[in-house]
C-alpha cells in the first residue's frame, strides 16, 4: 500500500480522541453498573439478615416475658404479631405451634424440623414458596421444654424492587454516558481549537497572507509555534544574505572589470610588462574577491589569523581608479609604513576602500584624497572628495542598501552599503560628513580586536 493511501486512512487526533475516550467512557458505566448490582444485592443481604436477627431477639424477649408470667394464651398469630411483624414467622413452646401466615405454613413446618440454627439460606428447604426464603432458626431451652423461633423474609418482593431500581440506575447511567460522550466532545473540539487555527495560520502563511506564526495556543505548542518561527527567519536572513552576497559581488567585481577592460581599450597607449603585471594581480584580487563574497555565505565575520597591508593596497586601489577616471587626481597621505598590517582580510579591505575611491572618484570634480591613520587599537581611513557633496537631511540614508540619492548618475545604491556591512561585522563603523575639500568625507574605523 502506497504512503498516500496510508495517509488517507489514518485519523485525525479528534477522531482518535473520541474513538478513545467515548467507548472508555462506557466501559466504566457499564463497570460502575455492574458494581452498582453486587453492592446493592450484598446492601440488601445484609440488610434482611440484621432485621431477622432483630426480629427474633425481640420475639425471644416476648416469648420468655410471656411465658414467665404464664400466659401463653398472648401469644397467637393475631393482631399482634399481624401489626409488629412484617415477616413469616413460627414458635413451637413446648407442643403449642404459632405460625404465619398461611401460605408458608410449609415452609415454616419444615423450618421448624429442621436440625440447622441461624441462618439459613434461600432454596435449602422443600415447600412451596420456600426457594424465595431465607430464615433464622433459634432454639431456647427452658428447662421443662424447648421453645423454637423461626423469622423468615421473602425474598421475591424485595429482589422485585431491587431489580427495578437496578434498571431505574441503568437509565440514569445511560443518561450520564451520553452527557459524557457530549462532554468528551466539546473538550476535545476546545482543546483542539487551537490545532485548527495553527492550521488556518499555516495555510495563510503558505499563501503569503502573514509572515509569522502568533496565534494563541496552549502553552504545548509554543515550543513548536518558536521552533517554526525561528525556522522562518532563518530562511529569511539566508535568503537576505544571499541576495545581498550576489549584490555583492556583481558590485566588487564590476569595477576591477571595468578597469582592465578601460586600460585593454586604449590603443594609444602601448601594454607594456609593467602594465600586464598590474593587470594579472588586479585579476588576481578579482578572484580573491569572488572567493571572499563565497566564503562570506557560511562565515559572518574575520577569518582568524587574516590581516590585510593598508597602505600597501591602498596604492593598488588608486592606480586602478586612476585608470579608471584619468581625469581625477586621487593622492594617499598616511604616515604608515608600507609594510604594516591589519587584522581585516584583504578581500574586505579591497571592498571597503574600494567602493570608498569609486564612490569619492565618481563625484569628485578633480580630487580625491585618502588618508590612512592608526592608532594602538584602531585603523582609521578617510575618503574625501571636491565634489558637489550631501545635505545634511540626506546623510543618513547613506548607506542604506539600495539608496542612490541621484538617479541620473549610474549606480545601484550598493557600494556605501557594503561599506557600512562589512565595518560592522569587524565591530567597526563609518560616518559621513563634510569634507575639508568641500565635498563628501567618509570616515571608517575598525578595531584591532575584532569582535565575531
Amino acid at each position: 500500500m502506497s504512503s498516500s493511501h496510508r495517509m488517507t486512512r489514518r485519523r485525525s487526533i479528534r477522531a482518535t480522541l473520541l474513538w478513545v475516550l467515548v467507548p472508555a467512557g462506557s466501559v466504566f458505566m457499564v463497570a460502575a453498573w455492574v458494581v452498582h448490582e453486587v453492592l446493592l444485592e450484598r446492601m440488601t443481604r445484609q440488610f434482611v439478615e440484621q432485621r431477622l436477627r432483630d426480629e427474633a431477639a425481640f420475639l425471644e424477649r416476648r416469648v420468655r416475658t410471656v411465658g414467665a408470667e404464664g400466659d401463653a394464651d398472648a401469644i397467637a398469630p393475631g393482631a399482634y404479631f399481624q401489626e409488629v411483624f412484617h415477616h413469616a414467622f413460627a414458635l413451637r413452646v413446648g407442643e403449642r405451634v404459632i405460625k404465619g401466615p398461611e401460605r408458608w405454613h410449609e415452609a415454616l413446618d419444615a423450618l421448624l424440623n429442621h436440625d440447622a440454627t441461624g441462618l439459613i439460606a434461600p432454596g435449602t428447604l422443600p415447600g412451596e414458596g420456600a426457594g424465595d426464603l431465607v430464615a433464622l432458626r433459634r432454639v431456647i431451652d427452658r428447662g421443662d421444654d424447648t421453645t423454637v423461633i423461626v423469622v423468615a423474609q421473602d425474598l421475591a418482593s424485595l429482589r422485585a424492587s431491587q431489580q427495578s431500581f437496578h434498571w431505574w440506575t441503568a437509565a440514569v447511567f445511560g443518561a450520564l454516558l451520553v452527557l459524557l460522550a457530549l462532554a468528551i466532545w466539546l473538550a476535545v473540539r476546545l482543546s483542539l481549537r487551537s490545532v485548527d487555527q495553527l492550521g488556518q495560520a499555516l495555510a495563510e502563511l503558505r499563501d503569503g497572507r502573514r509572515e509569522r506564526l502568533d496565534v494563541a495556543s496552549p502553552h504545548e505548542f509554543h515550543p513548536l509555534i518558536e521552533q517554526i518561527n525561528q525556522l522562518l527567519d532563518s530562511l529569511d536572513q539566508r535568503l537576505q544574505r544571499s541576495r545581498e552576497a550576489l549584490a555583492n559581488l556583481s558590485h566588487s567585481l564590476k569595477t576591477p572589470i571595468t578597469a582592465v577592460q578601460h586600460v585593454l581599450e586604449e590603443h594609444d597607449r602601448p601594454l607594456d610588462e609593467a602594465t600586464r603585471h598590474q593587470l594579472a594581480e588586479r585579476l588576481g584580487s578579482t578572484l580573491s574577491q569572488l572567493e571572499a563574497e563565497m566564503r562570506r555565505s557560511r562565515f559572518a565575520g574575520a577569518q582568524a589569523g587574516k590581516s590585510a597591508c593598508p597602505v600597501s593596497q591602498t596604492r593598488d586601489l588608486i592606480w586602478m581608479l586612476e585608470r579608471l577616471y584619468p581625469d581625477r587626481e586621487l593622492v594617499l597621505a598616511t604616515e604608515l609604513d608600507e609594510e604594516a598590517r591589519w587584522p581585516i582580510e584583504e578581500q574586505d579591505f579591497n571592498e571597503v576602500l574600494g567602493n570608498l575611491l569609486d564612490n569619492g572618484a565618481k563625484w569628485a570634480r578633480n580630487l580625491v584624497r585618502v588618508e590612512v591613520a592608526q592608532t594602538t587599537d584602531w585603523l582609521e581611513v578617510r575618503v574625501s572628495d571636491d565634489g558637489p557633496g550631501v545635505a545634511p537631511d540626506q546623510r543618513d540614508a547613506l548607506g542604506t542598501r539600495g539608496v542612490l540619492l541621484d538617479e541620473q548618475t549610474s549606480g545601484h545604491g550598493l557600494g556605501l552599503a557594503i561599506v557600512r556591512e562589512v565595518t560592522q561585522r569587524y565591530g567597526g563603523g563609518v560616518r559621513f560628513q563634510v569634507a575639508e575639500l568641500g565635498g563628501l568625507g567618509v570616515v571608517v574605523w575598525l578595531p584591532r580586536v575584532v569582535q565575531l
